[in-house]
Order: structure tokens, then sequence, then C-alpha cells
């Protein structure tokens, strides 16, 4: 049975590219089988059709928060999704959808958690606060999705230095070189079956380099 990913994003796709790349490689055992996305302008959308992934256009305007939630959780549910992955989703989900498929949901995240994550900290607003704190380090990280913003399980990291004289945009392309490693890289740790939560902690079974 092939593993099967359904990608949500709202913008670009670079984070899905990404996937899409280590699908076609081998990298990942497994395809993904829809891209999501709540704004029908999103270049996300075309890069899942060159690559034959189904795509669906779900606005949430017009819908309640539950409505829209309902919407999209049917639509992976109808597709016997393994895994959905939030790539620049600019949708929180609500405890409804987090418990509808509890530990099949997981965000990359452009900082190093649990510092710069939670409510305020998105997009530029993460790389500005980073280099507002003086920290030599950043990076990025992949999480399980929970109620909690942020807040879930870290299933892996990679870092980056701060460099002297880095601007919030020079820190962004940095960050983001790593998070096209990290997120195929974890997307393939699922699809290996090596994922497990013992005692709240991810657990990555066998070699992870």
């Amino acid at each position: 049975m092939t593993f099967r990913i359904a990608v949500l994003a709202s913008g670009g796709g670079t984070d899905l590219q990404s996937i899409l790349d280590a699908c076609n490689s081998g990298q990942i055992k497994g395809s993904v089988a829809i891209v999501i996305s709540n704004n029908p302008d999103a270049y996300a959308l075309e890069r899942g059709k060159k690559h034959g992934a189904e795509t669906l256009v779900m606005s949430h305007k017009g819908k309640s928060r539950e409505e829209h939630e309902v919407e999209v959780g049917d639509a992976i549910e109808s597709r016997d999704i393994d895994l959905i992955v939030l790539a620049g989703y600019l949708r929180m989900f609500t405890s409804y959808f987090v418990e509808r498929f509890k530990w099949k949901i997981i965000n990359v995240h452009p900082a190093l958690l649990p510092n710069f994550g939670g409510a305020g900290y998105h997009g530029m607003k993460v790389h500005e606060a980073v280099l507002a704190s003086g920290l030599k380090e950043s990076g990025c990280s992949v999480h399980f999705v929970t109620e909690e913003i942020d807040g879930g399980p870290v299933i892996g990291q990679m870092r980056v230095p701060v460099l002297d004289g880095d601007t919030p945009e020079t820190l962004q392309a940095r960050v983001l070189e790593k998070e096209h490693i990290l997120l195929p890289l974890v997307v393939q740790w699922f699809s290996e079956g090596r994922i497990s939560l013992e005692e709240g902690k991810v657990v990555v079974h066998g070699e992870t380099n």
C-alpha cells in the first residue's frame, strides 16, 4: 500500500516542492495524493498539478471555522490519507480537527521550538524576533500539531548560524534551505513507520543520519 500524503498550503509551496521531489527520487516511499489550499491563487496548487497530485481549493470565506474544518476533514478522510503536512497553511485548526486526525498532522516552523513559537510567531516575524534576541543560532522544527499553537512534540530540528549583518530576509533564506531538507526527511521516517510517541516524547527508530 502506497503511503499517501495530504499537503495543506496557502502560498508558494516551496516546502511542498521538497516533498514532491523526495517522492519522485524515491527518498519517500509514497506520494502526495492531494494538495489542499484555502487560497485559489496559491502557486502550491500548480506545483501539485505538475506532479500529478489531485488539487482542491477549499475557501474558508463565508463559512464558520467548524464548517470549513469539517469540509477539509471529509476530503482528507475520503482519500485514505496516512499523513497530513501543513506547509505554509495560514489557518489555525481547532480541537475538532486536531482530535479527528490525532498524531497524523505535522507542521514545519522556522525556528528552534519551543523558542519563538506560539501566537504571533509566524513568517518574517519569527526571524525578526530571533535577530532581536541576539542569539547566534536559529533553525527549523517539524512537530506534531496539537491544540497548542506550535506546542506539539518536536519530531526533528536542523540548525543554522545567525551571522553578523543578517537581515530577517537573509536568515529566512538560510532557514528555508534546511526546511527543504528536514521536512521530507521527517515524512520519509513516517513512510517507513519509524516514528512513535513514548510518554509524550517522539522516538525515531533506526538510523536517522
